[in-house]
């Protein structure tokens, strides 16, 4: 055998160890955290859980579940699963240092939101760092339903919606006077959450300028901290420097309603917010409610209510002008009216709102595509036996919506922009879920689609969108576009 053989052999010989030792070492590891988890649950449970793996020890499946949502095709996560273990609608896997199950069925996943004695809220340690254990999303059953009844009326009904029209319409008309005005291109992305953020502050503390700015930014650091891939409080890091903003909001909260708590007591006329209601309400004890408490939830209303809100914004402007039909669709129902208005009147009404039909298709279907949350956690308070199926006692349930609003069985063609998919057309029970279900559905969903609506009738009546860089690339979980969408706006002629 010639020296040159022996060196070749030696090779393959090194190469197919490392390979049997990786395959080794793989399978080994994998089942360490299957063992762990699973089969220490005893045969009769763990033979009836649902199909999947455990993934790797400590980290479990989050490398495919962060570099499915670091790609352009964040549902690939979910549609690997489906393809290695069939449809069943359910599946095991350890995700945010837990051992969970993903429902992405729509029938089992309204059964598990709307099943308050068998689930309870199951957000993960990390997000309840960043939003306090004392919170709309670790708070029991019986807080949560208290503090609904108490809030739902102020964000939703009628009257509410009603009076919130003129202040919307106010930012929203400023806004793009102002965008308008500018003689360089705009990030959409950035002047939206500005728009989001004035208007969640005002309705819910009573000043659209009690936070400068600024602060949207530290907002920013503590919902991107919500879904990093290493939740450690250790310098350098994005959840260090998301806990470091949530002190900072923290902070400004309380300065806030200290000062309305003194305003209140010299000034009982003053006009009351969200923020008062709280300050009023009392806990099952008859004591008033905490500060830590009171600022909690402001801080989890006002993350949400202007991250989420700017988003589906972005995304509706962005599918209206990519289907020109469509825009011009919506805007002959904005023109519509228009003219069917009285002279006398100024401005929009709720009702003419609620005449949208096709603009509320429109919205519906952005909320479909591009909504958030992508999925809703909840955590089992005992073994559940659900659809043939075990959930362990103590096992995370993450609801994905995301799986059922893009599953192609429900909605053909689920990628497309399709307003007229809404014709004469009711979704089945679960199959639309963009705020969630059962008692702790967001109760925010009437007022975003009340931005959205008033902000569509003046921009399609009054100015042209041109988008710079239309084929910039799009960053996930929050789904927007890596430029921020650079935009140049500008006012009819």
């Amino acid at each position: 055998m010639t020296s040159k053989n022996m060196e070749f052999n030696l090779v393959w010989l090194i190469l197919a160890a490392m390979a049997g030792a990786y395959v080794f070492l793989f399978g080994f590891l994998k089942q360490i955290n299957e063992w762990h988890y699973v089969i220490r649950l005893g045969r009769k449970k763990h033979s009836s859980l649902p199909p999947g793996d455990m993934g790797w020890p400590f980290i479990g499946n989050m490398i495919s579940f962060f570099r499915a949502f670091r790609s352009r095709d964040p549902d690939s996560f979910i549609n690997n699963l489906v393809h290695r273990y069939g449809r069943t609608g359910i599946y095991k896997t350890s995700l945010f240092g837990n051992p969970s199950v993903i429902v992405c069925s729509p029938e089992l996943s309204r059964k598990i939101l709307t099943d308050d004695e068998r689930f309870e809220a199951g957000y993960p340690s990390s997000l309840m760092k960043l939003f306090g254990r004392k919170s709309f999303l670790g708070i029991t059953k019986s807080e949560h339903r208290r503090l609904r009844k108490l809030l739902a009326a102020p964000i939703n009904g009628h009257e509410a919606l009603s009076m919130y029209i003129r202040c919307i319409e106010d930012i929203m008309i400023s806004s793009l006077e102002e965008w308008a005005n500018n003689t360089s291109p705009i990030e959409y992305v950035t002047e939206w959450k500005k728009i989001s953020f004035r208007v969640i502050t005002k309705l819910f503390t009573g000043s659209a300028d009690f936070m400068s700015e600024s602060m949207i930014e530290q907002y920013g650091l503590v919902f991107r901290g919500a879904f990093s891939l290493l939740p450690v409080d250790v310098p350098g890091f994005l959840f260090h420097r998301a806990l470091k903003a949530r002190k900072i909001l923290v902070n400004g909260i309380q300065s806030h309603l200290d000062e309305r708590r003194y305003r209140n007591g010299d000034d009982p006329n003053i006009e009351k917010a969200m923020i008062d209601l709280l300050l009023e309400a009392k806990d099952n004890d008859g004591e008033k409610l905490e500060d830590e408490l009171i600022i909690n939830i402001l801080l989890g209303f006002l993350l949400a209510g202007h991250e989420t809100t700017a988003q589906v914004a972005v995304w509706l402007t962005i599918y209206l002008h990519d289907h020109p039909e469509i825009l011009q669709a919506v805007k002959e129902e904005q023109e519509e009216i228009v003219k069917r208005r009285p002279s006398s009147q100024k401005g929009l009404t709720l009702n003419e709102i609620r005449q949208m039909e096709y603009t509320s298709k429109a919205i519906n279907e952005t909320f479909r595509i591009s909504g958030i949350p992508w999925a809703i956690f909840r955590k089992a308070k005992n073994d559940v036996k659900l659809d043939g199926f075990t959930i362990p006692k103590g096992w995370k349930v993450m609801v994905w919506i995301r799986g059922f609003h893009k599953d192609s069985e429900i909605y053909p063609n689920p990628n497309e922009f399709l307003p007229s998919r809404w014709d004469n057309h009711t979704p089945k029970s679960g199959c639309f879920m963009p705020f969630g279900a059962g008692s702790r559905t967001c109760p925010g969903g009437d007022l975003a689609k009340l931005e959205f609506s008033i902000f569509i009738h003046y921009f399609l009546l009054n100015y042209r969108f041109e988008r710079i860089n239309p084929k910039s690339p799009v960053k996930f979980p929050a789904a927007t576009p890596t430029d921020n969408c650079v935009a140049r706006i500008s006012k009819l002629p």
